[in-house]
């Protein structure tokens, strides 16, 4: 508001009392200046300065119709004042009177058109009008009078981010340089859409360093956290957001992202039910939830969620995106469910890739990998021909994106060792870095090679520090697409390895962008990845069928043995039952796959080997998605109940175990039965390493072969049955006689040192690298 002193017409007694005024005014002594200024209304009636200063300080003072009145006293003496008909027109904004506040900041720019305050109260109040257009203009007109002019920029930051213009949203907070809670947290959201999550969380603590009580930046943060992998503090913050503001439903949501991560999938389920609550039209919450319900195993409520998506947005890629890929369950009730599933995905992928026509792939490299037909690997079936138009499909949606960017590798490849670039969110301990990845880094030599790690995930640990301290170049956390493209290409590498693709999203847009020319899988995830970004598979010969080519897109490329250089693991202590809580008879068959690994085609064995046996205790474990070992557990009771046996008899579920129990388990289990049709290979070694029996079924594929191959290499080709009939008769057999099982267990101990430390699969693949990359 205006009310300082102007040279006018009036009693020199009045103009001393209005200076006087001014300055108790500038010292914060509002109700002392108000007195000054009545005093010169009294002293001269006609003297319009005298009622516009009082306007200003009754207005201060929360007055407002006080201040009114002195301001319309103000324009009857003068009706073309700019500042009388600026503060009321401002007054008349912020009493909700737009047209009266319209025609008073008319007047005021007509008296004064390098009036850029004027403007920008006119700006406000075309916003609150809902003329968009016209309120951004009137704020750029303002700038042009005042570049500098800080309050001016924010609300032009505020409304082109209301506008959705993000980038210049973020450019006009940015030069506002202000300290407001708003406006950081509207910077913050406008560099979430940029893509620049650090720089928005930066954001978003400055403004709740200015309001703690923010609800919108906690949960805005929080959602960031997530994504950062900082569990625990994410969680933290949307539940403040939450308490704050029980109604935000995006809080909702992004706590439910948080239970995602942490495995806690009934929960977020929850989390997402009361996001739709308060906010039925809330499409994310509608797809997340589709997508952890299909995780649970609860398909028919998973396309039911992925269907009212779609009502609300037909346009919605990310819903027909994941409610294709969800058409193969992560867990199948029957074998009858094979044919159609399968069906069902194929003919919902070609859809799907009808759909995206010219102007929809524009903005398709948004979706790829956010769901990935992962449950496909466990059907014991060729994918080969599904997942080839899946990977069309993905490298299709990537190529405008990579365009745009002008991203594509360097020319030849500079002088001197071959860089090998590995791509992974495993460097640390899990069974992709143990098995694979972890042989790489030790054995590769680094006077031909150059290693560089791409870390996709923040996670870390020792292993993860060990990744560092062999590699060239290691770079990780959370990055955007373009950053993480940006940082491979700047390696230069000559070849590129991923893994694993088909586990996490960033995987999968990486490999379909051609970012070094030559581009391998590895087995992490046992199955083709069908992108045509891919030229080769590194295998294993004694893990693959004849004839496996025909299971692949890529060239396969098997290297020796076990195709892998893999540590003998750390010697675990035994742990006594006892102290598992569990009292267990013999013989003890341990049954240690995930729920998803047992296809219901082979539930029957259970039941035939206790039948052989007579007595016996098949132990299975609790999955963290305990819906799906629900659903198994249902499966083999079914099962059970068709021999005309007991279930509780012969089956328990145990908890998951920490690996000391789990070590301790196998140390005392007579028998390790393989999952059929997925066969388990770090948990296999792990029994070899305690002596334990495994016996399994080779299967068709790869991912059926995983312990066929580590027995092989053991000589104890009498433990791989070629049938279900094998399988159970090599169960019973091992249960049942203790001597034999005693002899296999010292074959095991004479042998298993040809299973760790083989060098030959690293000594191939450097052979291989070198013939294809010179």
């Amino acid at each position: 508001m205006f009310g300082w002193f102007r040279e006018k017409s009036g009693s020199a007694a009045a103009q001393r009392l209005i200076a006087r005024g001014n300055r108790l005014e500038r010292d914060g002594r509002l109700e002392d200046a108000m007195r000054h200024y009545r005093s010169a209304v009294e002293a001269a009636p006609r003297h319009a300065a005298a009622h516009l200063n009082l306007g200003a300080a009754l207005e201060a003072l929360g007055r407002a119709t006080d201040a009114s009145q002195a301001y319309e006293a103000a324009l009857a003496l003068d009706p073309s004042d700019a500042y009388a008909n600026f503060n009321l027109g401002r007054l008349h904004y912020t009493q909700g009177d737009l047209p009266r506040a319209v025609e008073l900041l008319g007047k005021a720019l007509q008296r004064k058109p390098d009036f850029p305050e004027a403007l920008v109260v006119l700006s406000s109040v075309q916003e609150a009008r809902g003329e968009l257009e016209p309120a951004l203009a009137y704020l750029q007109a303002a700038l042009r009078l005042r570049p500098a002019y800080g309050g001016a920029q924010r609300n032009l930051g505020l409304l082109l981010a209301r506008l959705g213009r993000w980038a210049e949203a973020e450019d006009a907070l940015r030069r506002a340089a202000t300290d407001d809670a708003d406006a950081q947290y509207w910077r913050g959201n406008a560099l979430v859409h940029l893509g620049r999550p650090e720089e928005a969380a930066a954001c978003f603590r400055e403004a709740l360093r200015s309001r703690p009580d923010f609800a919108e930046p906690l949960c805005y943060l929080g959602t960031i956290l997530v994504e950062q992998g900082r569990q625990a503090e994410a969680i933290a913050s949307l539940g403040r957001a939450i308490e704050l503001k029980p109604e935000l439903a995006d809080a909702h949501v992004g706590l439910g992202n948080a239970r995602v991560a942490g495995r806690q999938l009934e929960d977020a389920a929850l989390c997402y039910r009361r996001a739709l609550a308060l906010d039925p039209r809330l499409l994310q919450a509608h797809v997340n939830l589709g997508n952890v319900l299909a995780d649970l195993g609860r398909q028919e409520e998973a396309m039911h969620a992925f269907d009212a998506a779609l009502a609300l947005d037909p346009e919605s890629a990310e819903a027909r995106w994941s409610r294709t890929m969800s058409m193969i369950p992560a867990l199948r009730e029957s074998p009858e469910e094979l044919a159609r599933s399968r069906a069902a995905f194929a003919g919902a992928l070609a859809d799907l890739d009808r759909w995206f026509d010219a102007s929809r792939t524009e903005r398709g490299y948004r979706i790829v990998g956010v769901q990935q037909p992962f449950w496909l690997a466990y059907q014991e079936e060729n994918n080969a021909g599904l997942l080839r138009g899946y990977g069309q499909l993905c490298v299709r949606l990537m190529q405008p994106w990579r365009r745009r960017h002008n991203l594509s590798p360097a020319a030849g490849r500079a002088a001197g060792r071959i860089r090998v670039g590995v791509v992974s969110q495993y460097f640390r301990h899990h069974s992709v870095w143990n098995a694979i990845i972890k042989g790489w880094f030790q054995q590769l030599d680094p006077e031909r090679f150059e290693l560089s790690a791409f870390c996709l995930s923040p996670e870390q640990d020792a292993e993860t520090a060990y990744a560092r301290s062999r590699a060239a170049r290691f770079e990780h956390g959370a990055r955007s697409l373009e950053q993480w493209a940006g940082s491979i290409l700047a390696a230069r590498p000559d070849v590129l390895i991923y893994p694993e693709i088909g586990m996490d999203p960033m995987s999968v847009k990486l490999a379909s962008l051609r970012l070094a020319p030559l581009q391998a899988a590895s087995w992490g995830h046992p199955e083709t990845t069908g992108l045509p970004t891919i030229d080769c598979y590194l295998s294993a010969q004694d893990m693959e069928p004849a004839g496996a080519q025909a299971n692949y897109t890529e060239d396969l490329v098997a290297l020796p043995h076990l195709g892998c250089y893999v540590q003998r693991g750390a010697e675990q202590p035994p742990a006594a039952l006892d102290d598992l809580g569990i009292d267990l008879p013999s013989p003890l068959l341990l049954c240690p796959g995930t729920p998803f690994k047992y296809a219901p085609e082979h539930d029957r064995v259970f039941p035939r080997i206790a039948r052989e046996l007579g007595q016996c205790r098949f132990v299975f474990f609790t999955h963290w998605t305990q819906a799906l070992s629900g659903k198994l557990r249902q499966r083999l009771e079914r099962a059970f109940a068709l021999e005309g046996l007991d279930f509780g008899r012969f089956v328990t579920f145990l908890p998951w175990l920490t690996r000391p129990a789990f070590f301790g388990l196998m140390q005392r289990a007579d028998v390790f039965l393989d999952t059929i049709g997925f066969s388990g290979f770090n948990t296999a070694l792990q029994a070899i390493q305690c002596g334990l029996p495994v016996v399994t079924l080779q299967g068709r594929f790869l991912r059926g072969r995983l312990a066929a191959g580590i027995l092989r290499r053991l000589g104890l080709d009498e433990l791989v049955a070629q049938d279900a009939d094998g399988y159970v008769a090599l169960a019973a057999t091992l249960a049942r006689d203790a001597d034999y099982r005693a002899q296999v267990r010292r074959r095991i101990e004479a042998n298993r040192g040809l299973l760790f430390e083989d060098a030959a699969p690293v000594r191939a693949l450097a052979q291989f690298l070198l013939a294809r990359v010179r």
